[in-house]
């Protein structure tokens, strides 16, 4: 099984609280995300984020048909860290690690994401087709849109 890895860092001028209370939310997916990739979440949730809790969203990534995800909140920091991990969904593995570090200016935005594709080398292949790039796509919308929204430190 290949597992691939995804690592970002971006500087933003907000302070930790203030960016763990809209990263930790999952009701902001669809403002930091493209058009394409259209979430909508299944279950409730909670104001605050914690260790072991499952969020269960529906979403349209690839070729606009609906799948279904089911995560696990699998560790938290508040307002340092969290790790969420796919439970059911279209990866065989996925782990993405959002950490936050309070900086001189602001913050520095750290994302950690190891993942796996089904279905063996269909799946390498897919995965350096089609979704490799719409993990750079989703996550450079993301750090346009807080770069809009906070500013980034340079």
């Amino acid at each position: 099984m290949k597992i691939y890895q995804l690592y970002r860092q971006q500087y933003l001028s907000l302070s930790v609280q203030e960016a763990w209370d809209f990263l930790s939310s999952p009701y902001h997916l669809n403002d930091i995300t493209p058009d394409f990739f259209h979430v909508t979440i299944n279950s409730k949730v909670p104001e605050k984020i914690y260790s072991g809790l499952m969020l269960s969203y529906q979403m349209k990534a690839v070729f606009g048909i609906p799948m279904s995800w089911l995560s696990e909140i699998s560790h938290c920091d508040e307002p340092k860290r969290f790790v969420y991990e796919q439970r059911i969904g279209p990866f065989k593995f996925w782990s993405h690690e959002v950490c936050l570090t309070e900086t001189q200016n602001g913050l520095m935005l750290e994302d950690i994401m190891c993942y796996a594709m089904p279905l063996g080398w269909l799946g390498q292949c897919l995965n350096t087709v089609l979704i490799a790039s719409k993990l750079d796509r989703i996550f450079d919308t993301r750090r346009d849109y807080l770069n809009s929204r906070w500013g980034q430190v340079l």
